[in-house]
């Protein structure tokens, strides 16, 4: 029973730091409480790591270790989002170009920005599929390709929730050559020396938390109605929030790229490091300051069709109030930067639940700060 876990916290790259006193015991109440069972959280403060820890077990019976992959669902859309913003920056494609330009027989007339701020019109995959339709990536973009918009694109937006991976990564694919989750690994995971990925090898899927629901109804009530915007998204192909599929070789081996990149904590952390410095980290220029600006500025204000509520999209990510950037997944993982308070966080979470766990460790972080 959760409630019974022994929490393990390993600290790992450095002692914790005092300051931040509040975020440990908060995380360790959390993992005492039950209120979660396996996790890893990371931050970056004044342009350097504060806080690394790991605790829980990555599935019954088997402790956390530090190098633990966790599937974080759309906490993966802003990273699909750098590998075309990166070839963006290298001046191979352009914001404003019509996505046809670049993919002969894509029929939306939509453009690059409006497909990386959800704008693009076609939130669902158009014809039914399988759930082991996961796995090709030609079936899949071939049916974004031919499908009709849902609105006029740069209308007004609606979470790309499964779709915006494959958009994403067929652009990558159609200017670079490589699939989008190779072009992550050798252009951006591997200078930055960041663990995560897209489609894992058989020697990192073994790495990975398997994930667990907080209660059972979790995967029907954040569904949506059925027949609404969000359940036609999120359930084609089926199979997202089924934990036979999810923590199964076939998912773990697709590159999914709106919700299945698989990371620890602390390689989100490190990421948002980069790009919040100006897309440099510890001395590898990856971005320009110019494109991290552009990238994260807010691009779209107003309502998203899927999430029913305003939402302030960037070019990948969603921008808050505070001024922070960054994006959750469903389930609880979540990461981003802040501007304003200097820090980034990376929370990567097995436990399928809400974000109040989040919030708990977001309390006592600006307590400390």
């Amino acid at each position: 029973m959760a409630a019974r876990l022994t929490p393990r916290i390993a600290y790992r790259g450095r002692m914790p730091d005092t300051r931040f006193a509040a975020v440990h015991d908060c995380f360790r109440d959390l993992l005492a409480s039950g209120r979660e069972t396996g996790a890893g959280l990371a931050i970056w403060y004044d342009g350097a790591p504060v806080v690394d820890i790991v605790g829980g077990e990555r599935s019954p019976g088997r402790p956390w270790p530090a190098d633990t992959l966790v599937n974080v669902y759309s906490v993966g859309k802003p990273v699909a989002a750098l590998c075309l913003l990166l070839l963006v920056d290298r001046g191979r494609i352009g914001l404003d170009d019509p996505v046809a330009a670049h993919w002969p027989g894509f029929r939306t007339p939509a453009t690059v920005r409006q497909v990386l701020d959800h704008t693009a019109g076609l939130p669902v995959f158009p014809v039914p599929r399988p759930a082991e339709a996961i796995a090709d990536w030609d079936l899949l973009a071939g049916d974004l390709a031919a499908a009709e918009p849902e609105w006029e694109p740069g209308s007004v937006a609606g979470e790309h929730a499964w779709t915006y991976g494959h958009l994403v990564g067929e652009l990558v694919r159609r200017v670079d050559g490589r699939s989008v989750g190779r072009f992550l690994a050798e252009e951006i995971a591997g200078p930055w020396r960041l663990d995560l990925g897209f489609g894992l090898d058989p020697a990192d899927q073994r790495r990975c938390a398997d994930l667990s629901y907080g209660a059972p109804e979790w995967p029907v009530r954040v569904a949506g109605e059925p027949g609404s915007l969000r359940a036609r998204a999120l359930d084609n192909p089926p199979g997202g929030r089924d934990l036979s599929v999810v923590n199964s070789p076939l998912w773990r081996g697709a590159e999914v790229p709106a919700v299945n990149l698989h990371s620890t904590a602390g390689a989100l952390a490190r990421l948002y490091a980069g790009l919040l410095a100006g897309g440099t980290l510890d001395g590898v220029r990856l971005f320009s300051p110019e494109l991290v600006a552009e990238a994260t500025r807010v691009q779209y204000d107003g309502p998203d069709l899927l999430l029913d509520r305003r939402t302030r999209w960037t070019l990948g990510m969603q921008w808050e109030e505070d001024g922070s950037w960054g994006m959750g997944g469903i389930g609880g993982s979540c990461a981003w930067a802040d501007p304003v308070r200097g820090y980034t966080f990376g929370y990567a979470t097995a436990r399928l639940a809400e974000f109040d766990r989040v919030e708990a460790l977001v309390d006592a972080l600006h307590s400390c700060l």
